[in-house]
């Protein structure tokens, strides 16, 4: 008797920082709880799926990189199908639903879903689920969540009729084959925008919190990578809103005490990371599946390994000497402002234009691995070499062995350059946790803060205050992860992009940069506060020479260090090509960086070329002398404010309606006269 066939479908993602990938995985993963069978490609690997084929529903996960771009590996796919010779029902055979991701602090707010599922229909390609828009500003799984939920009927729905047709067509009472699926095969799907209490309102399930729910885990964005858009102009988060740091101390655990008996004081304790409150305290919970295992990690004693003193990829990578170092506010600022200048004149293909950017490559903190590495109970064995491999009876789609997991590494090494333990833990990773937790209330919790009903709580005392997973763990002591289960979860350690703030022509040989030293206040969690990785780490390695406010330089200071970078050139965000247009240019703090290179650009060309024409040139920045230079404290909604004032402008100059205002700005857009480089 011939075995059942399982129903199948394709998933296909595009990401850039991960986060679409794992909620690809997600749906991987979970689809054999349904009984149907996914399979699990990105959007690159062309070889593995043929959509002009593809008979059975897709589904697109893809996020938004950059000025409204398409992750590296979607870029490929993007522009095949923008291919202006294929008809108008190329996709006609064709079903899908599609989830885009974004972040609404950015322009063109998920650019490439849009983009995607527009062409999708261009090319005769039918919906048989409502498109999801997943906004990183306000957290991902307001959407993601019932998004999610709804999605697993839909297909069902949808390959059921497609059995029907295929069972029609085989007694002869239909057509040869669907060629696409009808509109009552589209369920009625209403996605609405959620506030973080809406969970309040929820209505509780009769699932056991202990049981795995239906639902796949909507992931998050870490402070260093919040989300798949690349930042482009402030270099690292701005201080987090004060009020996420509002509570009772992260080490209350005691059960809520409220007495019943007259005259003796009413005791209402407050939520806090470890702590919840009624109606979550006592509600059914849905949370996410549990993410299988797929790595074997043993430590191997023997010979001391080497060990290495700068990131992996050191082919791909410049150790470029800081020349200059100098410290533009004085000792009263709010912030610590820097610049740096680095002496690229060996290195010719580190050749920049103004606009364009690049990647500084630094490790954890030293005193932070050291400290993970004893809550994991893995001080005494730092030098042992890592030996990872997949596990033989790993039921993940697709699983193979992170890129990012080198062999014969030490464990030091690991956690110092390759996982980046600051990282927001994702809802995944706090679900793994729960099942090495002892503890059966902070079990409880970290189900809470898992769940779909404790988003709002894992929102305010995880997502928006920038917890790492060693904050999570110090916060509950009775969880003890193996550390396989952070080398899965964890993601990989990404550099930091800066800004040039220079030019070639008046500097060259050397490239310049500006920054602020980040710094994240005390708060739920974090007793004390910790400075941003990356600026807190430069500037510990430029302090011994730096030059502060008033001194000509620093040639009687120690010699500075060398970093690792390497060049991200810009494909759109530069001054005009022709010299006699006109520009105006907008950034506050350390916004201003890029512009001091483009006003350098435009004074050395004007320099050699006196008899030119050369158009005005408008910079608008911030300096805040009566705050204390805080040149991050309007930063996150900066280019909505500079757009909604040009949107003005429109109006009363042109004498025109919102519209329309909207409509000529976005023709600028189009051609490329409104350009926004935006670093979140």
């Amino acid at each position: 008797m011939p075995c059942d066939v399982k129903p199948r479908f394709l998933v296909l993602y595009g990401s850039q920082k991960g986060q679409a990938q794992s909620i690809a995985e997600g749906i991987a993963e979970e689809a054999e709880e349904h009984g149907l069978v996914a399979d699990l490609s990105c959007l690159n690997q062309n070889e593995k799926y043929n959509l002009e084929k593809e008979n059975a529903p897709v589904v697109f996960i893809v996020a938004t990189t950059g000025e409204g771009e398409p992750p590296d590996n979607a870029l490929q796919f993007v522009r095949s199908i923008k291919k202006k010779t294929l008809s108008s029902d190329h996709y006609k055979h064709l079903c899908y639903a599609l989830l885009a991701l974004g972040d609404t602090n950015y322009a063109n707010f998920c650019n490439c879903g849009k983009t995607i599922e527009k062409r999708l229909k261009q090319l005769g390609a039918k919906q048989f689920y409502a498109t999801g828009y997943a906004d990183d500003g306000i957290g991902l799984e307001v959407v993601v969540d019932p998004w999610l939920e709804g999605l697993w009927p839909a297909i069902k729905g949808t390959l059921s009729n497609m059995a029907s047709d295929r069972t029609a067509n085989l007694q002869g009472n239909g057509p040869e084959l669907p060629t696409e699926t009808s509109d009552s095969a589209i369920p009625d799907v209403q996605l609405n925008l959620l506030s973080i209490t809406d969970h309040q309102n929820c209505v509780a399930v009769s699932t056991s919190v202990d049981r795995d729910s239906k639902f796949a885990s909507a992931t998050s964005s870490s402070a260093s990578a919040v989300s798949d858009l690349r930042p482009a102009i402030s270099t690292e988060s701005p201080d987090l809103a004060s009020q996420s740091c509002v509570g009772a101390n992260v080490a209350t655990s005691a059960p809520n005490t409220q007495s019943q008996d007259a005259g003796v004081p009413h005791v209402a304790l407050a939520a806090s990371l470890t702590r919840s409150m009624p109606p979550l305290s006592e509600s059914s919970l849905n949370v996410p599946v549990l993410p299988p295992p797929y790595l074997d990690v043993s430590l191997q004693e023997g010979d001391t390994l080497e060990q290495m003193a700068g990131p992996l990829n050191k082919d791909a990578l410049h150790q470029v000497p800081i020349s200059t170092a100098v410290q533009l506010t004085r000792g009263d600022s709010v912030k610590t402002a820097l610049l740096l200048e680095l002496d690229i004149s060996a290195f010719p293909t580190m050749a920049y234009k103004p606009g364009d950017s690049f990647d500084v490559f630094c490790p954890n903190r030293p005193a932070e691995v050291d400290e993970l590495l004893c809550r994991l109970g893995l001080q005494n064995q730092r030098n042992h070499q890592v030996i990872v491999s997949l596990r033989k009876d790993t039921k993940k789609k697709g699983a193979v062995v992170p890129p990012h997991i080198p062999e014969k590494v030490s464990l030091l090494f690991l956690f110092s350059w390759c996982l980046e333990i600051r990282s927001v833990p994702k809802k995944a990773l706090v679900r793994a946790l729960v099942e090495h937790t002892g503890d059966s209330a902070q079990r409880r919790r970290l189900q809470e803060l898992c769940s779909k009903q404790g988003a709002a709580d894992y929102n305010l005392y995880v997502r928006d205050t920038s917890l790492s997973v060693l904050e999570l763990l110090k916060a509950f002591p009775s969880c003890s992860p193996p550390l396989s289960l952070l080398i899965e979860l964890l993601p990989r350690l990404q550099p930091r992009p800066y800004s040039a703030a220079s030019s070639c022509l008046r500097h060259p040989g050397k490239l310049r940069f500006v920054f602020s030293v980040v710094n994240f206040p005390a708060c739920l969690g974090r007793p004390a506060g910790r400075r941003g990785l990356c600026t807190g780490w430069l500037f510990d390695l430029i302090n011994p020479g730096l030059v502060f406010p008033g001194k000509a330089d620093s040639s009687g200071s120690p010699a500075l260090p060398k970093i690792h970078v390497s060049l991200r050139p810009s494909c759109s965000f530069r001054p005009p090509s022709d010299p006699s247009v006109p520009f105006i240019m907008v950034g506050p703090g350390t916004g201003v960086a890029p512009f001091i290179g483009f006003l350098q650009q435009r004074e050395s060309e004007r320099q050699k070329n006196s008899k030119a024409a050369f158009g005005e040139t408008w910079l608008f920045f911030g300096c805040r002398h009566k705050d204390g230079d805080y040149l991050f404290r309007d930063a996150k909604n900066m280019a909505k404010d500079v757009n909604e004032t040009l949107m003005e402008i429109i109006k009363a100059e042109l004498q025109v309606d919102q519209l329309d205002a909207m409509k000529t700005l976005a023709g600028l857009r189009e051609e490329k006269r409104y350009l926004q480089d935006i670093w979140g």
